[in-house]
C-alpha cells in the first residue's frame, strides 16, 4: 500500500514538474487549449499540500487574480426579456477549441481611418455595402457571418457564458468592461469586413452624433436598397429628425433647441460629470466578487438613450437596438459603437491620460473572438488600450460640447432664498437622520412621482476640502421591476420643474436604463454623479446641505424604488 502511494506521489510530482515546460512549448507555437489551468488545479488538488516548488507559488499567485474571462464550453440559453428565452451559443461550443493569443497588426501596414458617416462619399458607401452584403451571405457556421457577429453581443451581454472556473454568468454591461469589450468586438468586425473585399484599409464609419453635423441618422442607413437598412427601427426618427441624446419620451422641440440640449448634455457626461475614472468607466467588476452593476456616464447616456431612440416603437422591448440580445442585428450598431469608442479616447485625452486604470484584474481580463482568418483569438484588455498599435485612428472632428458649460437657470443667491422659503413652508420632504444621507430602507422609496430631499454635506470635507476629491451624489439600491425602458433625471437646488433641461447647471445627470441582460443584471444598481464643478457654479460648494431632486422621465419609473440618496467623496 505504502509502495503504491509512493509511486503515485512520484508520478504526480513528475507531471506537475513538466507542466511549465509543456506550457512553454505550447506558447512557443502560440497554440493553446482552453482550460489547461483547470487540469493544473485538479492535479494540485490531488497533491494537497505536498508541493512547495516555485511553480506552486506562481499558481497560487495566478489563483488570486480576479480577472474576468468567459468559459467558452459553458454556454446556455439566456433571457433577452423576462418573457423571451434566447439561444445565441455558437455551434459546437461544448468542445474546447484551440486559440492563439492576440498579436498587434504589422505597424508598417496601412492605418484604417474611421471617418464620420455623414462625410462618406459614394465610393466609401459602395465598398462598405459590398462587404456587408458578403458578410450577410455567409452561412451561420462561419463565425465571420453577420448573424454570428450579431450574436457576440447576445453572448456577452445576457449572461449566456459563465466565467472561467465559476458557475457565475458573465456580462460586460454596466461595468468597467463596457468600453474595452466593445472596442475588441468592432475591431475584429472591421477587419473581417475588409478581408471579405480584399481591402486592408477598410474602416468602419462613425456616427458622430455628438456634433451638430452628425446628429441625424446617416442617410445611407435609411436607404432601403442598401444592406445598411434595417426594418426594426423607429421610422419617425429617420432624417431630418435630430437624435435626442437625452431621450426619454417623444418631445417636439426645434432643431436648434435639440442641438443645444445635446451639446450641454455631452458636456455633463464627458466633462463635469466624468472627472474620476469610476464615474466614466463604470464600477470594478472582478471574478468571485459578484456583479457590480453601476454604469459610467456615457454608457447610461447617450449610449443607452440612443439604443432606445433607434429601436422600433412597434416591438415590446424596442428591438432590435433597444435590447442587448438583439442590438447588434442592426448595422447602425457598429457606427454607434465606433463613436462610443472614439469618445473613450477623447475622454482619456481630456484627462491627459492620468485616469487610466492600472488594476491588473482589469488589464488581464480577457475575451475570445474570431479574426478575419478564422482563428480564435484570446484578447486581454491590456492589448486594446492604444488604438495606434491596433492600426486604426479617427478622423478629427470638432468638439463643440467642450464649450457648452451650462449656467444656472436662476441666480444662485435668489435660488437659495427660494429654497429656504420652500423648506420653511414644508414644500420639500427632507431627512437629516444621518449625516449626508436620506435613507428609505428597508422598503425603499417609489419613484412614481418626483422626489426632493435635503442632504447634508460632510462638515469635515467643507473644512478640509481636498482639491483632488470629487463630490458625488449616490443614489443607492435602485431596483427596476418590469421590462420597460426607464429614465429619471437628477437635479441640484432646482427651483422650477417646468424649466428642466441639461442646458441648465442644476442638471446633475441621468439614470437611463435598458432592462435585461440576464439574471445578474436584475440586481440593484447604484447611480454615481460627480457634482463638484456643478456645486461651484451654483455657489453651493460651501453650503452645509443641498437639495437633490429626482424627476421621473418615463411612466415606467412607477416600477422603480430607491434605497437611499447620499453624498460621497471620490479621490
Amino acid at each position: 500500500m505504502e509502495q503504491k502511494k509512493w509511486i503515485l506521489t512520484v508520478v504526480l510530482a513528475f507531471v506537475v514538474a513538466m507542466l511549465p515546460l509543456t506550457f512553454r512549448i505550447l506558447e512557443s507555437h502560440q497554440l493553446q487549449l482552453l482550460y489547461m489551468g483547470e487540469l493544473t488545479n485538479m492535479i494540485l488538488g490531488k497533491l494537497g499540500g505536498w508541493g512547495s516548488s516555485r511553480h506552486d507559488l506562481s499558481i497560487d499567485k495566478a489563483a488570486k487574480s480576479k480577472a474576468i474571462g468567459p468559459n467558452l464550453t459553458a454556454c446556455h440559453p439566456s433571457y433577452g426579456r423576462p418573457d423571451l428565452l434566447v439561444y445565441c451559443c455558437p455551434p459546437g461550443f461544448e468542445s474546447p477549441l484551440p486559440f492563439v493569443d492576440f498579436q498587434f497588426p504589422n505597424p508598417q501596414s496601412h492605418v484604417r481611418v474611421r471617418r464620420p458617416a455623414h462625410l462618406l462619399d459614394q465610393n466609401d458607401i459602395s465598398k462598405y455595402n459590398k462587404a456587408l452584403s458578403i458578410m450577410k451571405s455567409l452561412p451561420y457556421d462561419d463565425p465571420r457571418s453577420f448573424a454570428r457577429q450579431a450574436n457576440l453581443h447576445c453572448l456577452f451581454c445576457t449572461g449566456a457564458y459563465e466565467q472561467q472556473n465559476s458557475d457565475t454568468p458573465l456580462s460586460i454591461h454596466r461595468t468597467w468592461l463596457f468600453f474595452p469589450w466593445h472596442r475588441i468586438m468592432i475591431y475584429f468586425h472591421e477587419r473581417i469586413l475588409g478581408s471579405l473585399i480584399g481591402d486592408d484599409t477598410f474602416a468602419l464609419p462613425v456616427w458622430t452624433w455628438d456634433i451638430p453635423e452628425g446628429m441625424m441618422i446617416p442617410n445611407f442607413y435609411v436607404n432601403m436598397n442598401l444592406s445598411f437598412f434595417h426594418p426594426e427601427r423607429d421610422f419617425s426618427h429617420f432624417p431630418p429628425q435630430m437624435a435626442d441624446l437625452d431621450y426619454a419620451t417623444e418631445r417636439h422641440i426645434s432643431r436648434e433647441q435639440q442641438i443645444d440640449t445635446n451639446l450641454a448634455f455631452m458636456y455633463t457626461q464627458m466633462v463635469s460629470g466624468a472627472r474620476k475614472t469610476e464615474l466614466f468607466m463604470g464600477c470594478a467588476y472582478k471574478a468571485n466578487e459578484g456583479y457590480c452593476n453601476a454604469p459610467g456616464t456615457v454608457e447610461r447616456a447617450p449610449h443607452n438613450t440612443l439604443h432606445t431612440w433607434i429601436g422600433s416603437n412597434l416591438n415590446p422591448g424596442r428591438e432590435d437596438m433597444g435590447k442587448f440580445y438583439s442590438a447588434a442585428k442592426d448595422p447602425i450598431f457598429y457606427a454607434h459603437h465606433s463613436n462610443i469608442d472614439r469618445l473613450w479616447d477623447v475622454w482619456r485625452e481630456i484627462q491627459e491620460y492620468q485616469l487610466d486604470i492600472k488594476d491588473p484584474d482589469w488589464l488581464d481580463s480577457f475575451f475570445f473572438f474570431y479574426d478575419e482568418n478564422l482563428k480564435l483569438i484570446r484578447v486581454k484588455v491590456r492589448d486594446v488600450l492604444d488604438i495606434t498599435k491596433l492600426g486604426y485612428s479617427y478622423e478629427e472632428v470638432d468638439r463643440p460640447w467642450l464649450n457648452k458649460r451650462p449656467s444656472p437657470s436662476v441666480p444662485p443667491k435668489l435660488a437659495r432664498q427660494i429654497l429656504k422659503s420652500k423648506e420653511n413652508e414644508n414644500q420639500f420632504q427632507f431627512s437629516s437622520n444621518r449625516v449626508s444621507s436620506s435613507d428609505f430602507r428597508p422598503h425603499g422609496r417609489a419613484l412614481d412621482i418626483g422626489l426632493t430631499v435635503k442632504v447634508n454635506r460632510s462638515k469635515d470635507h467643507l473644512i478640509k476640502k481636498e482639491k483632488e476629491e470629487e463630490e458625488t451624489i449616490v443614489v443607492h439600491g435602485i431596483e427596476v421591476k418590469g421590462d420597460a425602458y426607464v429614465k429619471f433625471d437628477v437635479y441640484v437646488n432646482l427651483i422650477d420643474q417646468t424649466t428642466i433641461s441639461p442646458k441648465f447647471r442644476e442638471f446633475a445627470g441621468t439614470f437611463a436604463h435598458i432592462p435585461g441582460g440576464g439574471e445578474m443584471m436584475k440586481r440593484k444598481i447604484n447611480l454615481k454623479l460627480g457634482v463638484s464643478e456643478l456645486l461651484e457654479d451654483l455657489e453651493a460648494d460651501q453650503d452645509e446641505s443641498i437639495w437633490i431632486t429626482l424627476l421621473p422621465r418615463t411612466v415606467s419609473c412607477g416600477n422603480v424604488t430607491i434605497e437611499a440618496i447620499q453624498i460621497e467623496y471620490i479621490k
